[in-house]
């Protein structure tokens, strides 16, 4: 359970990281690409990923692992692009609903590609987690702008973070080979980040550089714990998705209310316990 608690410490910390540099003269895609340069050398120096099994023949790469790390390399960096279009147009509260209720996608898949067994408990568990998140995402309706636009923009976050939080799983399968699979998914979002700024003809700042040293450190050690976190209850990710997807966002809401005196209505606080109860139910 600690490589959940962590895990969720840091993903709730680089959301803490993008509501805090809006003070600043940080541009997000900047240091998002940053990130990733920080995230790569991590993986390298920390995780040592062994590449002699991958089989790089005349600069062709062979392995049953390209699928993942290649579609995670172009997903990770994409989904940030979504995730902007999604907040600029429909607002903070959708977009963290859709990212957050890939949680069904994950729940499927769980059961469909992994073969987990659903027990009664973790059936009701799942039930009570999905009515927590959405007393804790409830907030009445405001204005949105491009309803189109926003309504692409929402589906895509939906079905981005989905589909990375089972491509997670499919590396946490891999035991000691997923440094080198992690690592490769790390270069080609890199370099798809900066190949975009690149043609963008960006304006480089210096606070965006520093962020993005601290958005690289905690998006690592997120990604890590939670890939960790699938290994130790490997016969079980439907624990580590509802409750990684409860537990960020019961954390997030505390943090919202007392660090940055954000409003939490009784619909919330009803979701928050709710979401307590989830996780214990998917723990039995």
């Amino acid at each position: 359970m600690h490589f959940l608690i962590l895990a969720i410490l840091c993903s709730v910390s680089v959301s803490v990281l993008f509501k805090l540099v809006k003070r600043y003269n940080v541009a997000t895609d900047q240091m998002v690409a940053f990130g990733y340069v920080v995230a790569l050398s991590l993986s390298y120096f920390l995780l040592s990923p062994d590449f002699k099994g991958l089989g790089f023949t005349e600069f062709v790469l062979e392995s049953e692992s390209k699928p993942i790390f290649f579609t995670l390399g172009v997903l990770l960096p994409v989904g940030f692009i979504v995730m902007s279009k999604a907040v600029e147009h429909g607002g903070i509260v959708r977009t963290d609903a859709a990212q957050r209720l890939a949680l069904f996608l994950q729940i499927i898949a769980a059961v469909v590609i992994f073969g987990e067994a659903i027990t009664e408990m973790k059936t009701y568990g799942v039930i009570v987690a999905f009515f927590a998140l959405f007393g804790l995402l409830y907030k009445p309706a405001g204005s949105m702008g491009n309803a189109k636009i926003a309504a692409l923009a929402l589906a895509g976050v939906w079905l981005i973070w989905g589909s990375t939080g089972i491509l997670f799983k499919k590396i946490a399968l891999q035991g000691g080979a997923f440094p080198a699979t992690l690592f490769i998914s790390f270069a080609c979002a890199m370099v798809i980040m900066f190949a975009y700024l690149l043609i963008k003809r960006t304006q480089w700042t210096a606070p965006s550089l520093l962020a993005g040293i601290l958005l690289g450190a905690l998006n690592f050690g997120n990604i890590l714990f939670y890939i960790y976190a699938h290994q130790f209850y490997k016969a079980n990710p439907t624990i580590v998705f509802a409750t990684m997807d409860v537990g960020v966002i019961c954390l997030g809401t505390i943090i919202g209310a007392f660090a940055f005196k954000e409003r939490i209505s009784k619909m919330n606080i009803a979701g928050i316990i709710l979401g307590v109860i989830a996780i214990l139910l998917l723990r039995l």
